[in-house]
């Protein structure tokens, strides 16, 4: 079949719109003559044939394929589509909203420190705010394989990188070790920057990092309340 085809769908949406996933790819790539393109805000569609991307349409509202959208994308590329044209054309949505996800440790990051042989247990949780800036590197590293991407897949991303950030940071900047909280601003702003850099290449910007709190295992902490309860002794 072409890129129209019999009994396909003739709306192409994403309907069930959602701030919990970042690209949703249409499932029903044989686009029926007389179709129409709906875009709610915060979307965006990508079209793509054979598997490259012919046409970004970001505007909201309703466009007709025919007429509004297989003229413009033959201007770009200069080839013709027809009915009986053997082309596969997929749309992806993406959701352009600034998106706030939570984070947390999965497992204490170990700090080296004085007087702990095996180094200091740290977690740590938060929030961050992340948005697709780049289409391209987007969807080569993430779309191109799958049909939904979401929420919980970016905050997998994030934290698989966040351990060796939070050692680095809190090594530079953690002033008072036993309390880290007095220095979180500076090592979220120092993470925040390292991990835009790593993301960018994947088309994601960080837009804001920040730590709600530090925690330490229970038997660190009463180690610390008895070690200031004998030094106000002195």
């Amino acid at each position: 079949m072409g890129l129209f085809g019999k009994q396909m769908s003739d709306v192409v949406e994403w309907e069930e719109f959602s701030d919990d996933i970042i690209f949703y790819k249409w499932h029903d790539n044989q686009i029926k003559k007389g179709s129409r393109l709906i875009l709610r805000p915060g979307q965006n569609a990508i079209f793509m044939v054979n598997g490259r991307i012919e046409g970004i349409f970001e505007d909201e509202g309703c466009y007709d394929i025919e007429s509004d959208i297989l003229p413009f994308l033959s201007s770009l590329k200069g080839f013709k589509f027809g009915f009986n044209t053997p082309m596969r054309a997929e749309v992806l949505f993406v959701n352009t909203k600034e998106l706030t996800v939570k984070w947390g440790t999965k497992s204490p990051v170990t700090i080296p420190v004085e007087g702990f042989v095996t180094g200091l247990p740290v977690r740590a949780f938060g929030t961050f705010g992340c948005k697709v800036s780049d289409y391209v590197a987007a969807m080569d590293k993430y779309a191109g394989v799958r049909d939904v991407y979401t929420v919980d897949d970016m905050r997998d991303r994030v934290i698989s990188v966040l351990d060796g950030l939070l050692m680095k940071w809190i090594t530079k900047e953690g002033k008072d070790i036993f309390n880290l909280q007095i220095n979180a601003r500076q090592i979220a702003d120092g993470i925040r920057e390292d991990l835009d850099m790593q993301m960018f290449k994947d088309g994601i910007t960080i837009t804001s990092f920040s730590i709600a709190n530090f925690s330490y295992p229970e038997e660190v902490r009463n180690a610390q309340i008895m070690a200031g309860m004998f030094g106000s002794k002195k």
